[in-house]
């Protein structure tokens, strides 16, 4: 089991269950842990911090609530998803204290409204330029997921950002090597932000993490199967597994009658395939699963690419964060 650094401050002000639920937080959100972890019990984690039973079972509970962990009974507490900053939370408002707050200051030192205002553009466009002239890498799992989130990423961010896969740096060719050298970040999906970090170490690169959402319409292509129907679905990790297990439950889909597996071996997926009606895969799989399906010469099973996007909430953090990068020169 990973071992959770969590450190209780008892003379700090802050409630102790707020400052486990603080800090399982920040630890999911740096990718400290992943979706799918399994947390220690609240026995566990209250005799390890040394604190009440009561006060680790609030913070799980509120982390459930909040979506990040969900339990199972009879199986454990997991982490369901990764953290979205500012959840429920009526951003334009905070942002209006902010600025009410800044110019409230500038007043007191002498600053007037139209100075004030001179400052505010002048750093709005110092930071729009700072945005469009940063490069940065999409790390994924499969080059079509990267292609696709990097373009999204792109698209969303108004920056650069050029795909490349696990695989590209476990080889670490030199046109990989180049790549990774003339970036100043690398963004992967939360689940692999640890292996990221571990193959990119002597970068010296900032790695952040970003959330993926289930497309909608995968969810109600399969929600339109009668509920008597056999699913496979087949995976690379089983991160993935986890994560489209919590999607289809979320979608009031955990009843239907789905296998998983994330194996390669052909005769295993074979008897996979004859025992279901309709195959389920993630981006990472689905062309090596149609080859094996045009290879069997089998007619009569339906292929569903299950498609994820980048999350908005997501990717407006991991924006905000991105300004705070300083050039390697």
């Amino acid at each position: 089991m990973i071992y959770i650094q969590i450190v209780i401050d008892k003379g700090n002000k802050v409630p102790l269950y707020l400052q486990v639920k603080k800090q399982i937080m920040d630890l999911i959100k740096n990718g400290s842990l992943k979706v799918g972890f399994k947390m220690p019990t609240e026995r566990d984690l209250s005799e390890r911090l040394r604190v009440s039973r009561n006060t680790v079972s609030m913070a799980y509970r509120e982390l459930e609530q909040d979506g990040v962990l969900k339990s199972y009974q009879g199986r454990g507490t997991f982490v369901a998803e990764e953290v979205k900053l500012w959840k429920h939370e009526d951003i334009r408002e905070k942002i209006t204290k902010f600025v009410d707050f800044a110019f409230e200051e500038a007043i007191e030192v002498g600053i007037d409204a139209d100075e004030f205002l001179e400052i505010v553009t002048q750093r709005i466009e110092e930071k729009k330029k700072l945005i469009h002239e940063i490069r940065g890498v999409y790390i994924e799992c499969n080059i079509e997921q990267s292609k696709i989130f990097s373009a999204q990423l792109s698209e969303r961010t108004d920056m650069e950002f050029r795909p490349i896969t696990v695989n590209d740096l476990n080889g670490m060719k030199e046109d990989t090597r180049k790549l990774v050298e003339e970036s100043q970040i690398i963004v992967t999906t939360f689940n692999h932000v640890n292996e990221v970090r571990r193959l990119t170490r002597g970068f010296n690169k900032k790695v952040l993490g970003v959330a993926i959402t289930p497309d909608l319409e995968t969810i109600v292509r399969i929600a339109r199967f009668p509920i008597e129907t056999k699913f496979i679905f087949v995976c690379i990790s089983e991160e993935f597994m986890f994560k489209v297990r919590d999607a289809l439950e979320s979608a009031g889909l955990g009843n239907i009658n789905m296998k998983y597996t994330n194996s390669y071996d052909v005769n295993e997926l074979k008897q996979h395939i004859d025992e279901c009606e309709v195959i389920i895969t993630s981006p990472g799989r689905y062309n090596d699963l149609n080859d094996l399906i045009a290879n069997l010469d089998i007619q009569d099973k339906q292929i569903v690419n299950f498609l994820y996007s980048l999350d908005d909430g997501s990717v407006k953090a991991l924006k905000s964060k991105l300004l705070e990068i300083k050039y390697q020169k």
